[in-house]
């Protein structure tokens, strides 16, 4: 069993045990109320009347119980049940007991019917893991064990089959666990519902979740922070409720959430009770803000403020610091930009700051004022609003009284709590703001939701001793809450019993619950709670007495509402909910439903300057002011009548939310949870019985319980009722085959039980509560009778059979004894001796009689062989048979195998094809869901489009209704012109006849009268000219004067705007040399920081190798000690063995003593074997010095095999260094280049951005003075034209131009829309870099704006035939014109119409040109946002390569980057040089479009001037038909010119739209290039791969050497092992010599003076080591002040970073401010060009063009005084960083003494530590043998602890260098350098174990020393000793002694020469 099933199965082996159920049965155990325990275990002894006589089980005492009292017990198969409903003795006792059987148990999760019951473990339990998770994934609910994501998954497969909204309903006290299991509930549904696994192509992806779901779990971190807090009973208690709302797509994906918060307790943001704290983000924020951060949010000491009342109360376990970094990178996640994180920090400050606002009373007056407002300042510097104004509001607000305004002053309790009621205001709506906020981020999916899961998390019920306005609302939710559990209780139970077919009368639990809630809510008759609160608060002299009062008057009758037993100060009145009675105290409840706040001050902070805090502020309609509740009697009263309309009360939001969330939880199908605490002390496995029973009262359970018992709350199949229970009916149920339904009824009518109990259904027997429990007893008792009778029936049969036994053993003895009594009788008779032997012979006489016999036998037996040779053919022929048919079956058999197998293939394949179907279906589904997208976005499109349509339509229409005008009036004109023909042919006839006439008549006539006629009429005809001629001159007079005046104010204005176009240019060229110093300057200050920061990198390399040369000195001092602590160990045991040794020499002082007073005989023998001791004495010397040259040869060995080790150490060391110090200069060298390579990309950014930027000006100025010059001409040009040219000249011009224009304004029109289109492309492009996930979404909506191009383009065609027609239009307009000269009303009209269409034109034209400059801004931005990426990606890829090539390869790298980025470049340039070359040529094609419009119009006015020509011939009679001819002569002249002209026009359209189509290309090749660059930076990113791989493998080779060294560290271990083998032997050897020596006095005085000269030695070696100890004290204290000032150098760095930042922003600020400024100066330039068309307007815009100058100039005066703040600036960063150089030297030069120091202390300590070894090594060899296995074990245990430590303190230095490392760098570079720290940490632990290996070995190699000097030191003193021994030993003795060393010496010797090879 595995520890998760530990926790979710348990153990019910318990639960079928025969004993226990016994023991209930006999015992009749029932439960009885206990103080302690709650209730105990007792059985029924006595009865008497009510009272029962109860015997505890557990103390065994005796108690009077009442029979009310006593609770029946389950029995014992029901312990530990997972449903308590399947109780058949449903009552409190038995529910507590099961819940704490299981929580003793490790099972935590019970089910109670509907309810999912859930005890808080305080510890962690491995049931939450992925595997669980799994486990529980669409399983049913009574398949698996309880648990919440068995709750979930119901709730979840109920939601995808039924399609119905689910919701989980979390409720209990604070510290229960509901907001713990909240977060499981979403983990299981982020895990089980995530879209992020259905999309094949992301299967790949790191994340577990996608982008949706980890929102969704990090919101709750942000909520937690902001809405929960540390109380007594809880270190994260939820202080508000909330209902998350997760919503679901139609395949069960998660596509968004929503959160709403309940009753927030923002009170606890300004007080707090003792041991509690306030929100966490108040903690958060003053431990984990930066120094930066803190000086903004102008933050302080904890102690400081007086809203955190109890200062800074830590919570164990938890890091406020940490906490705050993983809220901000919450906040990241949820996308909440940083301006609105610090803009909600400076609101949680300013709460902080409100409550640091100290008041005093005047000395005269009750007037509050304020002594200090710094406090006061800082709150107006974080809201942003005015600090006078803000202080008048609190101390002085404006109230109105009646239809004034008055200033109230306000006393110091008024101002106090105005300041109290901001500050839970603010934190109330600052809260507000967050949810929305994170329900906007998790909100973004464009998916639609088809149904959701609502989980809601809310205080449980609450009766505390005083009871307020927060605990009515919280018992309010939850009546409501048990009310919906009641209803659908009832609905669940309605409908089983409607399944099952059983009659009963159906009762709605939820109305018991209906009259209480009635009592709080009812609006009238009469009014709830809520509604009378509601009512006084109208009242301008309402108080909470009166509102008692009348709660008093109003429900006084009612059941559930009663009046107080206490006194009146502790309770107001009581209400009876299902939970108990509650008592409430109405204190301030109108003040806490009507919440006021000082309208002055919410003004001010909506006024703010802050956006953020104007925002939190904006529906100021809705604020209570203090006036309603100051009591200002009429006037107040009628201020608040004003605005009744608005002000709603918390009551009445918190009804409307609660409705809300009942509505929607009445339309989903609820899922409960009940959370319970089972100890206030947070102690595992503790539960307190009267704590559990209130919160199973509080929570519901029990009176879901109640429910239960009303109906009928047992089941049971009938299978199973008919097993268990048909041992009480056995003659009931006829035999033979009956239906379970049947059966059960016959059964239960012969129980004979009351027909109210059961109810028998379908599938199952009901039954009521306590019935199988009285059906259990009865089967007991029933099975105790038949066993107890089959018991007896069995005694008896076993007695009977061993009294028939004992009659058969009477009989027998007898018939033994009466034949035993006759054969002694007969034993001697002769004759039966006779019988004896005679009657064996008798039997020859049957032998006939006997063959008889056998004769029949055999007949019979022929018989039966007969008999058996029939049955054995039969049998052959059945088996025949048999075998035919089993070959036939085996046959059919492998046809059905056959068959089988083609099906079950057949199945394989449609499981497959299935599959690939789901997936297609998937992949369909998702492409539908996206084709529906796209289809919705064409629909908006095409009604877009239509739109644009009818609206084209409709200017259609227009233009046809002008043009039908247009064709009448031709028509008209046509023919009036053909009159006018008739009228001339008539006129030529008559004057022919005429001519005629007066030829006849001079012919008549004489001369005289002809003559005389003929000087009258050229008289008359001369008078006419005269008169016209005088009218013409006075005319063209007065025409010349208005010219010439005109003439000369052009010429004024014309002077003026050239001095202002002189003095614009100069202060152009004055800031651009500004620009180009302060762009100087900028750079050489970024070549100093990057200096400076190179020198900072350098700092920090070498601060980390004094670290590790520091860490190697420790692990040198360290094992110094250790070596210092066993010599220490040694002389304490060498004392020991000496006191030993003085005791034994005392022994055998004694001894000797009585062995001298031995006989003279022994003196003879002692004689015989002193001379043998001395032969063996010259045998063991010769042995001894035998042994010395073994042990001299060995030690040679091991000296030259220690010598060459050491060697070769060296040189590895060697190698280290010189390793390290080639590492050091290719780190130096790659960070040199590194630099470079920043400083030049930046500096080429820099230049190219210069370079551009200049360009462009350059461009600009140029085409600024060309339009000027050309302005100039034509200005002059116009100004001599203008004197020759008459009125109808004028006014044919002005119709022309406003066609003209007319026709360039659609075509302008249609650019506009293109470059829209264009526009939104490169947006779209733009969003494609910067979001690559989105690709997919992207490259549809690009193919949809291509078509939207495609379909403008067909647009812009039809807009150009348009044109064309209009074009037409004109041309015959100009026709009509020329004929329609003659009448100047016509021409007038047409004249001021055209006049008026020219100015709208204008207008539009005007409109157009600032769009397409504000289009060519965005090019160009977008051009070098562009730029700025491609750099960025292009220093990221040199970054990589860098940090994961070798330094080889570098420079060939570098050059192929330059080389790549400049064919970049130039594509770029060529691309650009293209596309400029195509905008000149548009502009040049624009200039030749307005040459040839002025072309035409000289044309035009020649063509009126022919006009003029042809009026006066046509007056004059002379000439009339030359006239005529030259007029038509003129106009076809007119017409060839027209047609010209048009052709011209379309050629420079074609021209344009030629332009347009290459610049589309180019954007086209732009995007190629964009994508080849894309593929590139792949392939780049697959190269780095490789070489991380690379790096990995060599990684793993450097860990294989080191695994050969640990082999070889084995190897020596073994080697030790043998030595210390050879030296036990030894030892032994030396033990039987030591016992009899003579010469220890001796050698013991000498021990004793050697001992003292060896203390005094030790004193000095302590006093070293204390000497060494307090060096490296000091050492390592200096080791921190350098760290902390490494520390304090990193933050002054990123100042430094910080400012450079903000100098580039102001230098970009700086860049946009002249951009601007040329705009501005362009936009001069277009008015220039408008003087054509509007001569009278130029003063006005000239005087608005030297108001923008004049901003200019000031902009520009800003502009300089920051760059002087910027140097500043600059200068300081400068002396910064000299300062950080010299500390930087200063900290070089005390490394320097350090490291001399350290060295100077080693070289005293090596000389010490070896004098004082060399001394100690001869002098303790003899003591030291003997001890050495005790001190090696413990030297083993105490180097595995200082490993243990090492490995510690290792793991603790990398911990704070990566804590360093992390915050030092960032995003890619964190990645690399974390590589390349970890390989150098594993050198690092390579080389320690190298050293450590190495002091191992001469640890040993001392060891080994010591060994050979104390073996030779002991042969030294054997031959001394071995003659004193062997007297007292026998000779036997002597010789075994003899061979035992021999043989140790030889093992000795062969074990040398083993140990030799092994050593070399």
């Amino acid at each position: 069993m595995t520890d998760a099933d530990k926790f979710l199965y348990g153990d019910r082996s318990g639960m079928n045990n025969p004993l226990a159920q016994a023991d209930w049965a006999t015992k009749k155990l029932v439960w009885v109320p206990s103080e302690k325990l709650g209730f105990e275990s007792g059985s029924v002894k006595e009865e008497h009347g009510d009272e029962c006589v109860v015997e505890l089980t557990d103390s065994g005492k005796k108690v009077k119980v009442n029979k009310d009292d006593i609770q029946k017990m389950n029995p014992p198969k029901f312990n530990k049940v997972e449903d308590m409903a399947e109780l058949t003795c449903l009552n409190e006792a038995s529910v507590l007991h099961n819940l704490k059987e299981r929580y003793y148990s490790g099972l935590i999760y019970t089910y109670s019917g509907l309810f999912c019951v859930v005890v808080n473990p305080y510890k962690y339990l491995p049931i939450y893991t992925e595997d669980i998770v799994n486990m529980y994934k669409g399983k049913k609910r009574h398949e698996m064990p309880p648990h919440i994501y068995a709750i979930t998954d119901t709730a979840y497969r109920s939601m995808m089959q039924d399609r119905e909204d689910q919701s989980i309903l979390c409720t209990g006290e604070s510290g229960a666990g509901k907001t713990e299991n909240t977060k499981k509930v979403i983990q299981y549904l982020a895990h089980v519902a995530s879209s992020f696994k259905s999309k094949k192509d992301q299967g790949s992806a790191v994340l577990s979740h996608g982008e949706l779901e980890k929102q969704l779990l990090q919101a709750n971190p942000i909520l937690e922070a902001f809405g929960n807090a540390k109380t007594v009973k809880n270190d994260n208690s939820s202080r508000f409720g909330k209902f998350i709302r997760i919503n679901f797509d139609v395949n069960g994906y998660i596509v968004g959430a929503n959160i709403e918060t309940y009753l927030l307790e923002k009170s606890r943001a300004i007080r707090q009770a003792k041991d509690e704290r306030s929100f966490h983000v108040f903690y958060y924020m003053l431990t984990g803000a930066g120094d930066k951060m803190r000086s903004e949010l102008c933050l302080e000491d904890y102690s400081k403020y007086r809203f955190l009342s109890n200062g800074n109360v830590t919570i164990p376990g938890q890091q406020d610091k940490d906490l705050f970094t993983e809220t901000m990178e919450a906040f990241k996640i949820m996308s909440i930009p940083e301006e609105e994180r610090i803009g909600l920090l400076k609101v949680v400050s300013a709460v902080l700051q409100l409550g640091n606002m100290t008041f005093k009373k005047e000395r005269h007056s009750d007037q509050a004022s304020m002594p200090d407002d710094t406090a006061a300042q800082k709150v107006c510097h974080l809201l942003s609003i005015n600090v006078t104004d803000f202080t008048r509001a609190i101390l002085s607000p404006r109230i109105k009284v009646g239809r004034d305004y008055v200033q109230k002053a306000q006393t110091q309790e008024q101002a106090e709590f105005a300041v109290e009621a901001l500050a839970k205001a603010s934190y109330e709506r600052m809260f507000r703001w967050l949810v929305l906020r994170i329900n906007k981020a998790l909100d973004k999916t464009k998916r639609q939701g088809a149904s959701f899961i609502g989980i809601l998390d809310i205080a449980g019920f609450e009766i505390f001793e005083l009871n307020s306005f927060e605990q009515l609302c919280i018992n309010y939710t939850n009546e409501k809450l048990q009310q919906l559990f009641n209803h659908t209780m009832f609905i669940l139970e309605q409908e089983e019993y409607q399944r099952e077919g059983i009659e009963w009368s159906f009762i709605d639990f939820g109305l018991d619950l209906q009259p209480c809630i009635d009592l709080i809510e009812k609006p009238a008759g009469p009014p709830g709670i809520l509604a009378l609160l509601d009512e006084e608060c109208w009242f301008p002299k309402a108080t909470d007495k009166t509102f008692v009062e009348k709660v008093v008057q109003e429900q006084g009758n009612n059941p559930k509402f009663q009046k107080p037993k206490k006194l009146k100060d502790d309770v107001d009145f009581c209400i009876i909910h299902y939970a108990g009675k509650v008592d409430y105290k109405a204190d301030e409840w109108l003040m806490k439903n009507m919440d006021p706040l000082n309208e002055c001050v919410a003004t001010l902070l909506n006024q703010s300057t802050d956006k953020f805090t104007a925002d939190l502020w904006r529906d100021m309609d809705r604020i209570v002011g203090l006036d309603k509740v100051a009591g200002m009697s009429d006037s107040a009263h009628g201020a608040f009548k004003t605005r009744k309309g608005m002000f709603r009360t918390v009551g009445q939001l918190y009804k409307e939310q609660l409705g809300n969330l009942m509505a929607t939880l009445r339309n989903t199908n609820p899922n409960f949870v009940r959370c319970i605490i089972p100890n206030h002390e947070k102690k595992a496995g503790k539960l307190e019985s009267h704590l559990v029973l209130d919160q199973l009262r509080c929570n519901g359970v029990l009176e879901g319980i109640r429910i239960c018992r009303q109906g009928f709350p047992n089941r049971i199949v009938f299978q199973e009722f008919r097993q268990r229970y048909e041992i009480l009916t056995p003659n009931a149920i006829p035999k033979g085959f009956m239906d379970g339904k049947q059966a059960c009824v016959l059964m239960i009518k012969a129980l004979e039980l009351d027909p109210n109990l059961f109810r028998i259904g379908q599938s199952k027997v009901f039954f009521r509560a306590g019935v199988l429990a009285h059906l259990e007893e009865e089967r007991d008792m029933k099975i105790t009778d038949v066993i107890i009778s089959f018991q007896a029936w069995c005694r008896g049969y076993v007695a009977r059979k061993a009294f028939a036994k004992r009659q058969q053993q009477l009989t027998a003895m007898k018939v033994i004894q009466r034949n035993c009594a006759a054969y002694l009788k007969l034993r001697n008779w002769q004759w039966w001796r006779l019988f004896t032997k005679v009657k064996p012979l008798l039997q020859v006489t049957r032998q006939e009689e006997e063959m008889l016999a056998k004769e029949e036998e055999l007949v019979k037996v022929k018989e039966r062989q007969l008999q058996a040779e029939e049955q054995l053919k039969e049998y052959e022929s059945k088996q025949q048979q048999l075998n035919a048919e089993k070959l036939a079956l085996q046959e059919q058999l492998q046809a059905e195998t056959e068959l089988c197998a083609e099906a079950e293939e057949m199945r394989a394949r449609l499981a497959t094809r299935k599959q690939e179907l789901e997936e297609i279906l998937h992949d369909l589904e998702s492409r539908l869901e996206e084709e529906e997208e796209r289809v919705t976005q064409m629909q908006t499109e095409r009604k877009k489009m239509q739109q644009n349509i009818t609206d084209l339509e409709q200017q259609l229409d227009e233009e046809e209704a002008a043009r039908q005008k247009l064709q009448m009036e031709k028509v008209t004109t046509d023919a009036k012109l053909k009159k006018l023909e008739e009228d001339v042919m008539v006129l030529d006839d008559q004057n022919n006849k005429l001519n005629k006439e007066k030829k006849q008549m001079e012919e008549r006539i004489s001369e005289f009268t002809t003559n005389l006629a003929e000087e009258e009429e050229k008289s008359k005809s001369l008078q006419k000219l005269k008169n016209k001629h005088e009218a013409m001159i006075t005319d063209l007079e007065d025409r010349l004067r208005k010219e010439e005046k005109l003439r000369q104010e052009l010429e004024k204005n014309r002077r003026k705007l050239e001095g202002d176009s002189t003095e614009l240019n100069d202060q152009i060229a004055d800031l651009q040399a500004q620009i180009a110093e302060l762009r100087a300057q900028l750079a050489k200050k970024e070549e100093e920081l990057l200096a400076a920061l190179a020198r900072i990198e350098e700092e920090a390399a070498a601060k980390n190798a004094a670290q590790k040369k520091i860490r190697e000195l420790e692990a040198q001092i360290s094992e110094l000690q250790e070596d210092l602590e066993l010599e220490r160990q040694a002389r304490s045991k060498a004392e020991k063995h000496r006191r030993d040794l003085g005791e034994e020499l005392e022994a055998l002082k004694t001894e000797l003593e009585d062995t001298l007073d031995s006989t003279a005989a022994q003196q003879e023998l002692r004689t015989k074997r002193e001379t043998e001791v001395a032969q063996l004495k010259k045998t063991l010397e010769e042995e001894a010095k035998v042994h010395e040259q073994q042990m001299a040869d060995m030690r040679q060995k091991h000296n030259q095999a220690f010598d060459e080790l050491n060697e070769q150490l060296e040189q590895a060391k060697r190698n280290k260094v010189s390793v390290e110090k080639a590492k050091q200069a290719l780190e130096s060298e790659w960070n040199e280049l590194q630099i470079e390579m920043k400083t030049l990309t930046q500096g080429k950014g820099d230049s190219e951005h210069r370079r551009k930027k200049a360009e462009a000006q350059v461009q600009e100025l140029q085409v600024k003075y060309k339009e000027s010059e050309r302005q100039r001409q034509e200005v002059a040009e116009k100004m001599a034209k203008m004197q020759s040219e008459l009125e109808n000249v004028n006014s044919l011009l002005s119709e022309a131009e406003g066609m003209n224009i007319k026709a360039s304004k659609d075509l302008s029109s249609t650019e506009s829309q293109l470059q829209d289109t264009q526009e939104l492309l490169q947006e779209e492009n733009r969003q494609k870099l910067s979001l690559s996930t989105r690709l997919r979404q992207m490259e549809d909506e690009q193919n949809s704006l291509r078509e939207m191009l495609e379909e403008e383009e067909e647009s812009k065609k039809n807009v150009e035939k348009q044109v064309s027609t209009l074009q037409a239009q004109l041309a015959d307009m100009k026709k009509k014109l020329e004929q329609e000269a003659l009448s100047l009303e016509g021409a007038e009209e047409g004249r001021k119409r055209f006049q008026r269409e020219l100015d709208s034109v204008t207008q539009q034209l005007e409109e157009k040109t600032s769009a397409y400059e504000k289009l060519d801004k965005t090019k160009t931005r977008l051009q070098q946002e562009l730029d700025d990426l491609i750099l960025d990606q292009d220093h990221l890829r040199q970054m990589v390569s860098n940090l994961e090539k070798k330094q080889k390869k570098f420079d060939q790298m570098l050059a192929e980057e330059k080389t790549i980025s400049t064919q970049y470049a130039e594509e770029r340039d060529k691309a650009e040089a293209e596309a400029r070359e195509k905008e000149t040529r548009a502009l040049t094609l624009a200039r030749e479009l307005e040459t040839m419009t002025d072309l035409k119009d000289e044309l035009d006015r020649a063509n009126k001037l022919l006009k003029a020509e042809m009026e006066d011939l046509v007056s004059s009679k002379d000439d009339v038909g030359k006239s005529v001819h030259e007029l038509e002569r003129s106009k076809r002249a007119m017409e060839q010119q027209l047609e010209e002209m048009r052709v011209q026009l379309e050629e420079l359209e074609d021209e344009l739209q030629a332009t347009e189509d290459a610049k589309l290309r180019l954007e086209v090749n732009m995007q190629a290039m964009k994508a080849q660059f894309d593929r590139d930076l792949q392939a780049r990113d697959e190269q780095g791969e490789e070489r991380r791989k690379q790096l990995v493998k060599q990684v793993r080779e450097m860990e294989l050497e080191l695994e050969d060294e640990r082999r070889q560290r084995g190897q020596a271990l073994s080697l030790k092992k043998k030595l210390e083998m050879d030296l036990g032997e030894l030892e032994l050897q030396i033990d039987g010599a030591n016992k009899g020596r003579d010469e220890a006095l001796k050698q013991l005085k000498k021990l004793q003076a050697q001992m003292k000269e060896l203390m005094r030695e030790l004193d000095e070696l302590r006093l070293s080591r204390d000497e060494a100890v307090n060096g490296a004290k000091e050492t390592e204290r200096k080791l921190k002040a350098m760290e902390a000032d490494a520390l304090h150098f990193q933050e002054d760095l990123a100042t430094a970073e910080r400012l450079k930042r903000q100098i580039q922003t102001e230098r970009d600020d700086l860049q946009d401010e002249i951009n601007s400024s040329n705009t501005k100066n362009s936009l001069l330039a277009d008015e220039k060009r408008r003087l054509e068309s509007r001569i009278t307007q130029l003063e006005e815009e000239l005087e608005e063009e030297q108001l923008n100058t004049e901003m200019v100039n000031d902009r520009l005066k800003r502009t300089m005084l920051q760059t002087e703040q910027v140097t500043t600036e600059l200068a300081t960063e400068r002396s910064t960083s000299q300062r950080l150089e010299g500390a930087r030297s200063q900290l070089d030069r005390q490394n320097k003494e350090l490291k001399l120091k350290l060295q100077e202390l080693e070289v005293t300590i090596k000389s010490k530590y070896k004098s004082s070894i060399t001394t100690l090594e001869a002098k303790i060899a003899q003591l030291e043998e003997q001890l050495d296995i005790e001190s090696k074990e413990r030297q083993q245990a105490s180097r595995l602890a200082r490993r243990t430590e090492k490995k510690l303190k290792e793991v603790l230095l990398q911990v704070d260098d990566e804590r360093r490392n992390t915050e030092q760098y960032k995003d890619q570079l964190e990645k690399t350098n974390s590589r390349m720290r970890q390989l150098k940490r594993q050198l690092e632990e390579a080389e320690e174990e190298v050293t450590r290996a190495n002091a191992y070995r001469r640890k040993l190699q001392r060891e080994l020393d010591d060994a050979t000097e104390s073996a030779d030191a002991m042969n030294r003193e054997v031959s001394t000793l071995k003659s004193k021994l062997r007297r007292d030993l026998p000779f036997n003795m002597r010789r075994t002694m003899n061979r035992s060393g021999l043989d140790s010496d030889e093992d000795v010797d062969v074990q040398t020469e083993a140990c030799e090879p092994a050593a070399e």
